[in-house]
């Protein structure tokens, strides 16, 4: 959570700026009267609705970065799945994707920014032994970053599951038929560095 100088900061810089008022600016206006009137418990309230807003478009912007479906494939609306500053604080920036063949197989893509799963990858990964208790997964690369690729033997499900940096979680999940080849189909067809920029720029 930001501190109250960080806080004031933001304010400062937005106001100083000459951008058409809108809902943030307008936020950061009122908590700025509330600051200078000793109201803090209301500015620091205000602040934190203009920062939950300020996140909500920084999640719309990546959304477009999700990519367009396959040659074949068909594919639903992307969708964040944090929903206002408290859900963002909880489970962190969670945008999802699906793509599908009618009847078919179907690919899901989950991109997870500050999420609690992210600790648990990362103690996996520097401990193989761990992921080697599971005869269905075993460590997989994709570029630069490291992850883990899971066969269900039961479900038929493929899962592939991927660290960015230290705050990104990106998870394609094959069902229905839809093999690795089209899992990693998707995952050339994501720019990760522009989803890694967009999220944390």
């Amino acid at each position: 959570m930001m501190t109250t100088s960080r806080y004031m900061m933001l304010a400062a810089l937005l106001c100083a700026s000459n951008a058409q008022s809108d809902e943030v600016t307008e936020q950061i206006d009122a908590a700025r009267g509330a600051y200078e009137s000793g109201e803090l418990r209301n500015a620091l309230q205000t602040l934190q609705f203009a920062e939950a807003k300020i996140q909500e478009q920084i999640t719309d912007r990546v959304l477009t970065l999700l990519p367009e479906p396959l040659g074949g494939w068909e594919a639903e609306a992307a969708a964040s799945e944090s929903s206002g500053m408290m859900a963002a604080m909880i489970a962190g920036t969670t945008i999802s994707r699906r793509y599908f063949k009618p009847e078919g197989p179907e690919v899901e893509m989950r991109i997870m920014a500050d999420s609690p799963l992210i600790s648990m990858m990362t103690m996996m990964l520097s401990a193989p032994m761990m992921m080697q208790a599971d005869p269905n997964s075993r460590v997989y690369s994709h570029g630069k970053n490291r992850g883990m690729i899971k066969h269900d033997n039961d479900s038929g499900e493929v899962e592939i599951t991927l660290m960015v940096g230290s705050r990104i979680l990106i998870q394609v999940t094959g069902r229905n038929g839809a093999d690795q080849q089209a899992i990693e189909a998707y995952l050339n067809a994501l720019d990760i560095d522009k989803v890694e920029k967009g999220l944390l720029g």
